[in-house]
């Protein structure tokens, strides 16, 4: 029996120190709702990804609601009934919140190397009604945004990407968050920098970026640069009160903030240390080659690894079940690939939406393939636990 060096985690805390002493901070300033801290790590999130503009919410959830919502009201944007296409492997926050925009989810297949979605099946669901294509950097790994931008021009279409899983993931020397017209983050506990619950949507149009800021809060003009204008033209409201918009309460807490604008720079490092793991299990586990299915990083790009992914080949001579069961007596926490394929979730009999194609990766992703934490808490011991587990387990069959 192996021992391990204590049990392996899907995550542990990403704060330190300094986030408990600034949220002490603000708790004793009794300025607990967003403010100027909320507003500082917008400042450094747009600065870091390379955009313009970056609106912080309670949730990456709930920036993909803002986002989407927010393009619904832009002039000249997405209207009640447009298509918006978007992989079928994928977390449901991606899918659920199209459909509360109005909009319709078109589910397509992806990649079964990359996990992404497949730009060939993007192009063969287009449709007429089709306006726009939100890709999902899938585990940290960058989608091919080349590609997708191209379609994307080709045929008019707006493009969102679902940057919730990617921080500091790069393609083509860009990063994933300022390709397209809007993006969102999300930064839950679990991710590779937290501000325990937090969102954010990041775009380079002013426009969007207002109503996102209105839209968070309510709807309420405060936030927006234009309030005076809206103000004048309805002298029968308290301007103080006044809700240009059918908006929600996303607001985010001043602690979330508080977390923020420390851990913006420790990034750098928790991705490092995710690479080193990654690369280490690649090399360690490349032998099984013949029974397991391993990801690596394509060319031109950064793969941060939100987790560390493997699919159980048809050919191994054990299952998926097996492994994973294996794994998890030895106190490594195992998950299956997000929420799988979306299609077959009961909850779309309540959406409406369209599959666009045959789902054979997506599908084959969703029975074979799971992860394992991938994380800035996992060092040389951890990770050297993790891969004598599954030494152990080959050499049953081997």
């Amino acid at each position: 029996m192996l021992l391990a060096p204590s049990r392996i985690p899907l995550n542990v805390p990403s704060y330190g120190e300094e986030e408990i002493a600034e949220v002490l901070d603000s708790l004793k300033s009794g300025y607990l709702t967003m403010g100027k801290k909320v507003r500082r790590f917008e400042e450094l999130w747009a600065e870091y990804i390379g955009v313009p503009y970056a609106v912080m919410t309670n949730s990456g959830s709930s920036a993909n609601l803002v986002a989407l919502t927010a393009l619904t009201l832009m002039n000249g944007g997405l209207r009640p009934g447009d298509e918006v296409i978007t992989p079928a492997l994928t977390w449901a926050t991606t899918v659920f919140p199209i459909a509360q925009a109005g909009l319709v989810p078109v589910l397509v297949d992806v990649d079964k190397w990359t996990y992404n979605i497949s730009p060939e099946a993007v192009e063969a669901a287009i449709t007429p009604r089709t306006k726009a294509i939100m890709p999902v950097h899938l585990l940290g790994n960058p989608c091919d945004m080349d590609a997708l931008g191209a379609i994307a021009d080709a045929h008019s279409l707006e493009l969102i990407e679902d940057c919730c899983e990617a921080h500091g993931a790069e393609s083509q020397g860009s990063r994933v968050g300022s390709n397209g017209l809007l993006a969102t983050f999300s930064f839950f506990f679990s991710h590779h920098i937290s501000t325990i619950e937090g969102g954010m949507v990041l775009t380079g149009n002013g426009e969007l970026a207002e109503l996102c800021r209105s839209l968070r809060a309510f709807g309420w003009v405060r936030e927006m640069k234009n309030k005076e204008a809206i103000a004048t033209a309805h002298p029968g409201i308290d301007p103080r009160f006044l809700f240009a918009y059918p908006g929600y309460n996303f607001r985010p807490m001043e602690y979330q903030g508080a977390f923020g604008i420390h851990q913006v720079g420790r990034l750098e490092g928790y991705i490092a240390r995710r690479r080193q793991n990654a690369f280490y299990w690649n090399r360690e586990l490349a032998q099984y080659g013949e029974w397991l299915a391993l990801q690596g990083e394509r060319t031109g790009t950064r793969h941060v690894w939100f987790a560390y992914p493997v699919r159980v080949r048809v050919e191994a001579p054990f299952a998926r079940a097996e492994l994973q069961n294996h794994l998890e007596s030895r106190g490594i926490e195992t998950r299956p690939i997000e929420a799988g394929n979306m299609a077959i979730q009961p909850a779309m009999q309540y959406i409406k939406h369209r599959v666009g194609g045959p789902l054979t990766n997506a599908q084959d992703i969703h029975d074979h393939a799971f992860f394992i934490g991938n994380h800035h808490g996992i060092g040389e011991a951890e990770r050297e636990y993790i891969a004598a587990s599954f030494h152990e387990f080959m050499r049953r069959y081997q």
